[in-house]
């Protein structure tokens, strides 16, 4: 059996362990109000960058310079429906909160051969070991607002549904500054600076 966030219980005391759970996943991102679940399967990236593999777009001089042969920040979502957050790079460090919210969208900011240091939408920055994230991208509503999901790449094209605030979506491609996701189905265009897990600058250090 391989490996799991369990196994790394360490000197942290991962039951006492703060949940983070106000996240998307646990959001409803829905069209016409009903919940959807989070589709996470692996599609294509046009304008944004190819993040069919984990990587895939890095420029082959970035790839040398990283522990990974990724670049270094880049996004990735977490891959388990549990995932310790520790304060470092080992099973020995305690562990600051758990996430309960499969596929949402991190940033990698930091690496070692075994761990990731990441990025969270709410600014948390942490270690997590790298069979807890895969390369599959995803993005998370932004604003107190429902966002519109547009047919075509405008603001005046109609909408073929809405994504509820904090609710995740799969990333398709990106066009300018419009990107196409899917939730639930329902797939649509929204403005970039509308999610988080787009930006190139790190979002955190």
């Amino acid at each position: 059996m391989g490996w799991t966030d369990k196994d790394a219980g360490g000197r942290g005391g991962a039951a006492a362990s703060p949940t983070k759970t106000a996240f998307a996943i646990q959001a409803s991102a829905n069209w016409r109000g009903a919940a959807a679940a989070l589709a996470l399967a692996c599609l294509a990236l046009a304008a944004c960058g190819d993040r069919v593999s984990e990587g895939k777009d890095c420029p082959a001089a970035a790839r040398t310079r990283t522990v990974s042969g990724f670049c270094v920040p880049r996004y990735v979502s977490l891959k388990r429906g549990e995932v310790y957050a520790r304060k470092g790079p080992g099973k020995d460090y305690p562990a600051l909160w758990i996430y309960r919210a499969k596929g949402l969208p991190v940033q990698v900011v930091a690496e070692t051969t075994d761990w990731r240091r990441v990025c969270d939408p709410d600014g948390g920055a942490i270690w997590v070991h790298r069979s807890m994230v895969d390369g599959r991208r995803t993005v998370m509503a932004l604003g107190t607002a429902a966002v519109a999901l547009h047919r075509a790449p405008a603001a005046a094209s109609p909408a073929t549904g809405y994504l509820n605030p904090r609710a995740l979506a799969v990333l398709d491609r990106c066009r300018g500054a419009w990107c196409k996701v899917a939730v639930g189905g329902v797939a649509g265009w929204l403005a970039s600076d509308q999610v988080w897990g787009l930006a190139a600058a790190p979002q955190c250090h």
